[in-house]
This record gives structure tokens, C-alpha cells and sequence, in this order.
């Protein structure tokens, strides 16, 4: 989803001014000025303002090409009139009443029923009249396979809780479960419809439908909401498969586009983007994972005002991070840098279609007022600075911006030369989160123990030779005291001047030894 032009470059403007991520709150209304929050999706504009104007082009598109069926059809019959002119001038005229002009009177007829039924059609297809089908062609849909085919737990689950809350509206609840299946099977002949065309069939339908319970509950705006968000998630959760992420538009590449643009600005740091949280306060670790874990679950939920629940549920954590950090409370300009770190460090699944989703068939009056129409609208503005983050809105210069993009360098916490200033009570303690700083502190210890293991390595090879010498070098002073000083057996001076030894019995008879 690209963001409006002009937002942005407020954005990216006030980001070279000072230090950190600001846009000024009115940027984020409607461009009409009527008060309610905008939608990059629609141009600035709010849900209602954009349907106003879409639906004045698209008329003016249907006046346009009916106009043009017409002007076809005229040359069609001036070029056909024309030459049947030429055919009868060269031909003798027949006799009134001649038989030969029944088959061309008919054929004729038959041309220009012809005509009249392409242009009817080309008029039909155009005519807003063909989005709602005729009764008879409901009462023949209700046999669709789509429908009558066999729903998932969640699905008959949804539906059993939408008519036991109808069930307590009596006669209108009724009227709404019936409308709501017909627009159901409605829905079914409609899938080759683009996403715009279905968006606003879903949009149309909640009008209606909301018009005619404000006449029903006499202006009670709290009870009609009820009943809507109830219509709601039993529409959507039954249309879900078939509307989220369309094949007829580009959401899937946009998808993959975000993702692998999140995954190339993994190194991008806290301190770069001036987000007013200290990660090493307890409370506020516990607020980033909660606010990442909803951002994340938002892509499991199917109906839109579950989504929306999420982004809101993960925009309340980053407040309480913020107010717990600053002990103070948290302002608008604190809160979209925030966003936009926790975008980059949880990377939802499927970013842009969640946000494409929910802005196609989520009911209006959500996205154009509260909170719940704030938060989409910055996590919008969130996913659009992401897209174009570049060196000058993180203070970098183009070299450092893209070593870093390349992988060739990676920033580190609290750099000697001072390159990042802090913000924040605690941001001097670490320039990244926790995970980073302790994958950095792992690495660094096994590269730490590689460089004492090849030392070792090296001290025991040098063992290994001194000891190899060294038995080399005893063998060798061996050797020379046995030649210098060789081994002689001598006899003993006293057994040699004894000469009566040999007469003397076994037992006495001396025994000489070498030695």
C-alpha cells in the first residue's frame, strides 16, 4: 500500500529537521477536511469521502461507455443504412408487396435485434442495477455448491452464535439472518469479480443494511453497531477464503516485497529511529513482546474488526512501554517510531494484504473514528516509511547505508565513537534489543574460544615435536657415554689371589658377578 505522496514527504521533511520520526496529526485525516481519519488506500481520503468520489467516477465511467455503445451503434446502422442505399440504387426496385422482401425484411429484423441486444447488454453490465440479482435468480442460487458445502468448525461456530444473537431481535433478527444469506449466495456468482467490485458490494451492503437498522432501532447509533459488527463476522468469516488476498490483484507480490524489504533492514536499531523505549527495563521487554506477538496474530483472525483488535491491542502495549520508559505519558510523535520498530522486528505475515483486507470490507465507521481508525491509519503511514526508509531519514550517510544493506558492517551497541545519540534513561545502555545484544555477546565468545582453541592447537603440535626431540636428543647422549666409557666384566682381585677356591665344597665355592 503506497501512502499519499504528500504525507510522505511531510514526513521524511520533519525527519531531516530534528532527530526521529514526526507527522503532524492532521496529515493523518481526511483530505476533504471532513474530521475523519484518512486511508493511504484511498488516496487521503476517509471511507466515506472515497466512496462518494468512487462512486462519481465510476458513473461517470458507465455515462461514458454507454454513450460510446451508443455512438457504435448509430455508425453501425448509418454504414448498414448506407450501403443497402447503394444495393437498391444498382438493383431494379421490386413491385410492393413483391415476395422478396419478406426474407430480407426479416433479416433485417433479426440484424437489428441483434444490435439492440448487444448495446442492452454493454448498457447492463455497466448499470449499477447488475450488482443485485433478481429474485428469481436468488431463489435459484440458493442450491450453490459454494454455499451448501461443508463449513470448517470455525465457520458453523460463527454461524451458530450470529442466530442465537439474532435470536433475541425476534422478527428483524429474522430479516437480517435472510437478507444476510442472500447476499451470501449473491456474493457466490460474483467471484470473478475484481477487488474494488467486491469491496464495494460488501460496503454497499453494510450502507443498506445499517440504514435500514437505524429506521428499526429510531437512531440508537450503540445498538445498530451491535447488530453490524455481529453481520460482520458472520459475513466475513464466510467470504474470507475468497476475498482475502484475491488472485485478481498484486497483494501477494507486495507481500513478498515487504517482507524481503523488512528482512534486508534487520540491522536498524533502536537508537536509529529515536524510539523512546529502554528494553532493558523488565516491563517494558514484556510490552515489545506482547505488542510483536499481536502484531503477528493479526494474520490468523478473519474477520476485519478482529484484525483491527490486534493493531490496536499492540498499539496500547507500545504506549505502556513508552509511559513506563518516560514516566510520563506517551505522545503521537513517540508512537509511530515505536510502530515502526516493532513492524521491523516482527514483520507480520502478509502485511499488505491484512491492510488491503481490512480497508476493502471492514465496516466504514471503524477506520473513519476512534481509536481503532487512529491506529490502522499510522500503522499504514508505519508500512509506508518502511518502503521508503533510506540513508537520510535514519541520519546515515549513502556509504554506511548500504555496507549495512550489503551486510558488509553492522552497527554495534554503544559505539566508541559516539555515532548514535541516545534517547531515553537507558538507551546508553544497549544500542539494540536484548536478542541482538546477546547474539553479538555469543559471537563474540565463540570467536573468543576459536582463537584459544587454535592456540592450543598450536601449543600441543609444538609439545608433540619437543617431546619427539627430546627422546631423539637422550637416545644420542646415551650413546655416547656407552662409546666413551664401554661396559668391561673384570674378576675381583680377591677371588684371583685365592687360589684354593676350587677345593672348596659347592656351597663355599665363591661366585663371581659382573658388575
Amino acid at each position: 500500500i503506497l501512502i499519499h505522496s504528500e504525507l510522505l514527504k511531510n514526513i521524511m521533511s520533519q525527519r531531516t529537521e530534528r532527530r526521529g520520526i514526526h507527522v503532524d496529526q492532521s496529515d493523518l485525516l481526511c483530505k476533504k477536511g471532513c474530521g475523519y481519519y484518512g486511508n493511504a488506500a484511498w488516496q487521503g481520503l476517509c471511507s466515506k469521502c472515497w466512496r462518494e468520489e468512487y462512486q462519481r467516477v465510476r458513473q461517470k465511467q458507465i455515462q461514458d461507455d454507454w454513450a460510446l455503445a451508443e455512438k457504435l451503434q448509430r455508425e453501425e446502422e448509418a454504414a448498414y443504412a448506407s450501403s443497402h442505399g447503394v444495393q437498391t440504387q444498382s438493383t431494379t426496385p421490386p413491385q410492393p408487396g413483391h415476395a422478396s422482401l419478406g426474407p430480407f425484411s426479416k433479416f433485417e429484423e433479426k440484424k437489428t435485434n441483434e444490435k439492440t441486444r448487444k448495446v442492452t447488454t454493454v448498457k447492463k453490465f455497466f448499470s449499477p442495477s447488475s450488482r443485485t440479482a433478481s429474485k428469481k435468480e436468488t431463489q435459484e442460487g440458493k442450491t450453490s455448491p459454494s454455499i451448501s458445502r461443508h463449513a470448517s468448525f470455525d465457520t458453523d461456530q460463527v454461524s451458530k452464535d450470529f442466530v442465537d444473537f439474532l435470536k433475541n431481535l425476534q422478527k428483524p433478527g429474522r430479516e437480517i439472518h435472510k437478507q444476510c444469506r442472500v447476499f451470501l449466495v449473491n456474493m457466490s456468482s460474483k467471484k470473478d469479480l475484481g477487488a474494488d467490485e467486491l469491496s464495494e458490494c460488501v460496503q454497499d451492503f453494510y450502507q443498506n443494511l445499517a440504514d435500514r437498522l437505524m429506521t428499526h432501532f429510531k437512531g440508537s447509533s450503540e445498538s445498530v453497531e451491535q447488530v453490524m459488527d455481529q453481520v460482520e463476522k458472520y459475513i466475513m468469516t464466510r467470504l474470507y477464503k475468497s476475498v482475502f488476498c484475491p488472485e485478481t490483484t498484486d497483494d501477494e507480490r507486495k507481500d513478498l516485497a515487504t517482507q524481503n524489504r523488512i528482512r534486508a533492514l534487520h540491522w536498524v536499531t533502536i537508537q536509529m529511529l529515536c524510539v523512546s523505549m529502554d528494553e532493558e527495563i523488565p516491563e517494558v521487554s514484556e510490552n515489545v513482546v506482547k505488542a510483536i506477538t499481536d502484531i503477528i496474530e493479526m494474520d490468523s483472525k478473519r474477520v476485519p474488526r478482529d484484525k483491527l483488535a490486534c493493531i490496536t491491542h499492540c498499539s496500547k502495549h507500545i504506549f505502556s512501554a513508552i509511559r513506563i520508559t518516560k514516566n510520563e505519558p506517551a505522545s503521537a510523535d513517540d508512537f509511530l517510531p515505536a510502530l515502526i520498530y516493532i513492524v521491523l522486528k516482527a514483520n507480520p505475515p502478509r502485511l499488505q494484504s491484512n491492510i488491503q483486507y481490512i480497508t476493502r470490507f471492514c465496516n466504514p465507521s471503524r477506520l473513519m473514528t476512534g481509536e481503532d481508525g487512529y491506529y490502522f491509519t499510522n500503522l499504514c503511514c508505519a508500512a509506508a516509511f518502511i518502503e521508503k526508509l533510506d540513508a537520510q531519514s535514519l541520519n546515515l550517510s549513502p556509504e554506511e547505508f548500504e555496507r549495512y544493506m550489503s551486510g558488509q558492517a553492522s552497527p554495534r551497541c554503544s559505539s566508541a565513537e559516539g555515532e548514535w545519540p541516545h534517547t531515553g534513561p537507558g538507551a546508553g545502555v544497549a544500542a539494540t534489543n536484548p536478542v541482538l545484544a546477546q547474539l553479538n555477546h555469543n559471537l563474540e565468545q565463540l570467536s573468543t574460544i576459536s582463537s584459544r582453541q587454535e592456540k592450543v592447537m598450536e601449543a600441543a603440535q609444538s609439545l608433540q615435536a619437543d617431546l619427539l626431540s627430546w627422546t631423539e636428543s637422550v637416545q644420542r647422549e646415551v650413546n655416547d657415554i656407552l662409546e666413551k666409557y664401554p661396559l668391561t666384566c673384570t674378576v675381583s682381585a680377591i677371588d684371583a689371589n685365592n687360589i684354593d677356591n676350587d677345593n672348596l665344597p659347592p656351597p663355599l665355592t665363591p661366585q663371581v658377578f659382573a658388575g
